[in-house]
């Protein structure tokens, strides 16, 4: 059994047409011709399809809880948890850079390659067949969710305490970006008027430095945690 066909047995589709596969397999450090436009369609496919299986399983939940938990769901983490479950970064096409530096293993990079394997099954098949191959490798996690499971992020947190006390919203802004491209680090200020307050934080994503700043403002605001 080919590379190709044991893969294609643990996502549960067999391609027609294969060179859909191998593009979805393929990193921008290994060729001009990548995953990326793939991970596009594919991002939107795996959003809907996870959302409207929590709309109709709670009918009751209001938004910012179906959102929270969508979010829970369809995130880096979460991707490449199932990324991995398919062993996906078995078979990724690489640069030899990225080779040399773990790239198989890099929770982005998994989380992407399967959005683009969800683009390219949703083009060499149906949305019918893409939504039931999505469905299946998100079971468990479904079948696990409630909407007292997931966590309010620090951003919702701190949105809703200054809300609270009728005050205005934070404003986040991206301070600097180093690194290379496969290993980036962001630096964000969270800025409040009222009251005046300026905190930073990091993460290897402009979304992680996001959320560390809204939590370092909460301790800042909420000393004793309530």
């Amino acid at each position: 059994m080919g590379s190709q066909a044991r893969l294609q047995k643990s996502l549960g589709h067999e391609f027609s047409d294969g060179t859909l596969l191998t593009l979805a397999l393929t990193h921008r450090s290994a060729h001009s011709g990548n995953n990326e436009r793939l991970e596009f369609l594919g991002d939107s496919i795996v959003n809907y399809v996870i959302g409207e299986a929590l709309f109709q399983s709670f009918p009751k939940a209001q938004e910012g809880d179906l959102s929270r938990m969508r979010a829970s769901l369809v995130n880096g983490s979460t991707l490449a948890e199932v990324a991995r479950e398919l062993a996906l970064g078995e078979y990724l096409i690489l640069g030899s850079g990225e080779k040399k530096s773990g790239g198989h293993r890099r929770e982005s990079i998994l989380a992407d390659t399967l959005e683009a394997v969800i683009g390219a099954i949703l083009l060499d098949s149906s949305m019918a067949h893409c939504r039931e191959r999505i469905l299946a490798w998100f079971a468990t996690r479904l079948a696990g969710m409630s909407v007292d499971s997931v966590e309010k992020d620090a951003k919702t947190r701190l949105q809703e305490f200054l809300q609270g006390q009728h005050n205005p919203l934070p404003i986040y802004q991206l301070l600097e970006v180093n690194g290379e491209d496969h290993k980036q680090h962001f630096q964000v200020a969270c800025t409040m008027s009222k009251p005046p307050l300026t905190v930073e934080g990091s993460g290897t994503s402009r979304r992680r430095a996001e959320q560390a700043a809204a939590e370092s403002a909460l301790r800042h605001l909420q000393p004793d945690g309530q």
